[in-house]
Formats: structure tokens, sequence, C-alpha cells
């Protein structure tokens, strides 16, 4: 986890305090603006998880919720509210090897096909054994990363393993900065957030150069050596010479850069989610370095700032416990960095701050909490990393720079959740889930489920 380093030059010191000051200001309403202070809780659905980092709901009739444990299992949660004891999926031979203390890699991401009832067919992203070779002499690849379709089995409860088709692969030259949300769009393409390899700074081996030359590297910012740092989407209703079709309208076609890319510009998108109702748009949480977290609005082509900017700050690979007093507006495909719609300081931050990483989660479009209705609901995974007390926060979207946000009151809760918080999810009623654990790392059976709703 990060911690807190001292800085040289006092100097430096006091511009980060003034720039945070702003960004706090800007982002964090006073207790007197908190519009959730009497009526909502949080009830356990389902215990017993290893590290649950999502909840997926099937698009069926079923009232089945998916968990995705990070060891490398999919849990089902029946229309009972059970949790049935043998996994959907178990794909633990195949994941690479994770630490218990504390891993990114692993079982990170599903989606079920929109067509689904009919075609059984649903789409994984892990982590398994990495090629030989590396991405410069005297270094290794960390581990593979992999999509793959499955069929579900003549059991709808059980997945068939034997039908794996891995759809897209790629090295990765670390082990943390995963990304690892998969969702279907309202187009009905996959979506898929990948990290920029890991390490820091976006400038370790396996981090290639790029057009910013005030920090060194950056596959953030690179769309022609790799896929890392973007958000790709991808036709897999398409036979190409992949296993799959580029939408024509994806950014780069034609063009340069990868056809697979939609966006990027991203550190660390670990969770993304689409609003169900609205105009339906893209939310993606990207965990910042040392000083910024940061949720975005995702479109088409956009450039969203990795590594040079974190949050709305320009970003100093050299010392990144401070900030650079000037970046580029643009980029060198003349694309205009888009900033996030909401900031959070870190908590490394010289200045203050109590967010480890931030875990973007989802619209609400349930009907048990009026109130909520249209509000982004989205946590922290802990304030330090080294405690289970991660905080649930809301934001209601709308107008242009950063928006407001305030931590959500919940009844049966302090001053914190009491867990690490590792994910989110949603139902197909719109209510929304959340994913948490009293284990920092991929260990024990303390992972729950647990439902947002009104309180009793």
């Amino acid at each position: 986890m990060k911690k807190l380093s001292s800085l040289s030059k006092s100097i430096v010191v006091l511009v980060v305090i003034a720039t945070t000051m702003l960004s706090l200001s800007n982002c964090k309403n006073d207790d007197s603006d908190n519009t959730n202070s009497s009526g909502v809780d949080l009830q356990t659905i389902a215990e017993g998880f290893t590290s649950p980092i999502g909840v997926v709901a099937v698009p069926d009739n079923t009232n089945r919720l998916f968990v995705i444990d990070q060891v490398g299992k999919i849990f089902i949660i029946g229309a009972d509210g059970k949790k049935i004891d043998a996994p959907f999926l178990d794909l633990t031979s195949t994941v690479v090897s994770l630490n218990a203390g504390y891993d990114e890699r692993g079982l990170l991401g599903l989606a079920f096909h929109p067509d689904y009832p009919t075609n059984g067919k649903f789409y994984v992203y892990y982590q398994t054994t990495p090629h030989s070779g590396g991405p410069e002499e005297g270094s290794s690849w960390n581990n593979l990363s992999r999509v793959s379709e499955f069929k579900v089995s003549g059991n709808a409860n059980v997945a068939d393993a034997s039908s794996e088709r891995t759809v897209l692969q790629w090295d990765d030259p670390q082990s943390n900065h995963n990304g690892g949300t998969l969702a279907f769009g309202p187009d009905g393409f996959l979506y898929i957030a990948i990290g920029d390899g890991g390490a820091g700074d976006d400038v370790a081996p396996g981090h290639v150069p790029d057009w910013y030359a005030a920090n060194a590297g950056g596959n953030g910012q690179d769309v022609e050596a790799n896929l890392l740092g973007s958000i790709l989407r991808i036709d897999v209703n398409s036979s190409g010479a992949g296993g799959y079709g580029i939408p024509s309208d994806n950014p780069f076609v034609s063009k340069t850069g990868l056809d697979e890319i939609y966006a990027y510009g991203f550190r660390n998108p670990f969770r993304m989610s689409f609003d169900m109702g609205g105009t339906k748009q893209l939310y993606v949480g990207d965990a910042g370095q040392s000083l910024y977290e940061e949720i975005d609005v995702v479109t088409k082509g956009g450039n969203y700032g990795w590594n040079v900017k974190e949050g709305t700050h320009c970003f100093n690979a050299a010392d990144d416990h401070s900030t650079l007093s000037s970046c580029p507006a643009t980029d060198v495909l003349g694309t205009t960095l888009t900033d996030p719609v909401i900031e959070v300081s870190n908590a490394a931050n010289p200045a203050g701050g109590k967010a480890a990483t931030i875990i973007g989660g989802n619209v609400y479009r349930g009907a048990a909490i009026e109130e909520f209705q249209g509000a982004y609901i989205f946590g922290t995974f802990a304030q330090e990393g080294d405690s289970p007390d991660g905080e649930l926060f809301l934001s209601h979207p709308g107008g242009s720079g950063l928006w407001t946000y305030e931590e959500v009151t919940l009844k049966s809760f302090s001053d914190d959740l009491g867990y690490y918080l590792k994910g989110f999810g949603q139902d197909n009623s719109g209510e929304i889930y959340l994913t948490v654990s009293g284990n920092s790392g991929p260990s024990g059976n303390a992972g729950k489920v647990l439902k947002l709703v009104r309180a009793q």
C-alpha cells in the first residue's frame, strides 16, 4: 500500500497543500449539505467468500446474482437470497498464484452476453501463467491477462468449464494495475478495462516511451505499442482475425492507434459501470498514484490524462508526491485531456487525505431509496490501506467541473464500513450491492456481499 513520504523542500509541500485544499473545497460537501443522514443502511446478503470484488446480475428473469471471487471462483446467490455452495465456475487451477496479503491479480471481471438466455455465453477476465521472456533484457513478464468466453452447461447453475475460448490476451510486465471490469454497453459491444501495466508512475520496464518528454514512459499515453492503460471495445458477435470484431466507429479505425481502443490515458481503471438509466454514461474509477484518486465519465476517443495528469493536476513522475507547475492540455494527436468529474485526495497526499484507492460504483436506479435516484454511489478501499475502514460516498451528477460528493451515513455503521471495500454490483432492478472483506488480500473467508437498503 502507499505510504506517506516526506518532501525535501518545504516550498513543494506548500504548493501541494494549496492545490489540495482547493480540490477539497470543490469536491466535498460539508455536513450541512448531507442529504442522506437518516434513512439508509447495509444488509448482509451472503458471506463466506474469500475476496469478492463484484456482483453481476444475469440478464434473465431468474433474479440470480453472480459474485466474482478474486481467487478464481464465481458463486451464485439464488433468487431465494441464499448462496449456492458449489461455484458456478472454478478457475483456481488456471489463475496465477496469488499473494495472500495483497494482490491485484486474479479473477477480475465477469459479463454476461446480452443474449445469454438463448446462447448461454459469458465472459471472464483473469491473470494466468506468463509467457517466457519479458518486456526487456533482464526482466520477465509477471503474468498473462486473458479475456475468455465460456458457456453455461445443461445445469443453469453450473458453467461448462471445458467450453473456454480465448478472446483476447496480453502480457503484463508487473503484477498490479490490471484494471479488470468487463461490461456490455448499451450498444451491445464488450468493454474491457485495462490498467497501465503496473509498478508506479508508468515508467518501469514494459512501459513504453510516449509523446510527453517531461514524464518518462507511458503506456497510458501510447495507443500504438500495446493495449495497456485503456478501455477497449470489441464485437464478440463478429469473428474477425483475432476471434472478435472491431466496431466500425471505434476511434482509431483507419487511423494511427490500435483498433480495439475506445478511450485511453488510464492508470488502473479497476471498476467501471454503465448507468442503467438516463443517457447510459460509462463511469470509471481510476486509481491514482500518491496524490489524487478519480472518477471519470468516459466517452469514445477520450484521453483521461495519465501520466501527464493525476486527477486535475499535472503529474510529476520524478517526484510523485509533488505536482508540476504546468503540463499540456492536449496530446500529440490533438485530443484534449479530459479531467475527472470526481477527485478525492489520496492518503499519501502531504496535504492530507483518506483514500488508499478509489472504488468505482454504480448510478442508483432502484426504488427502495427514492432520494438516491440518479446518484452515483462509489467508495474507497480503505482510508490508508492498513485497516478495514473503507468509506461509501455519493455524488449527484451534473454540471461542468468537479462534482460535489458526500459520505453516505449508514444507520448500523459508525465512521466507516468496518471492511475493505473491494467492489460493487447492481441487480436488474437497479439496487446496489457492495463486496467487502475484513482482509485486504485474497485470503480467509471474511468476504461478504452487502445490499444498500432503506434503514429499518
